[in-house]
């Protein structure tokens, strides 16, 4: 039930990342919230590393959002220089 959970908020957290990172978007709206699900992800893998999640405990909002926004940060790094 915990990956099911992740997978929601990184569904949201896509979205909202989406809106708070500035510039153009080079991705399509599933990228983005892909983005979002993998941001989750990592940062509850990351927090749970770091000591601040306990196995069973997902990323707060807050955290998957930060994830997201570095993730979608590098995607544009990476795709800007392609075009």
């Amino acid at each position: 039930m915990g990956i099911l959970w992740t997978i929601l908020i990184g569904l949201i957290v896509g979205i909202v990342a989406k809106f708070l990172m500035p510039g153009r978007d080079p991705a399509g709206f599933i990228i983005t919230v892909i983005i979002g699900i993998v941001g989750s992800v990592v940062a509850t893998y990351l927090g749970r590393f770091l000591g601040f999640y306990q196995v069973g405990e997902s990323a707060g909002f807050i955290a998957a959002v930060l994830g997201a926004i570095l993730l979608l940060f590098i995607y544009r790094m990476v795709t800007g220089k392609r075009a």
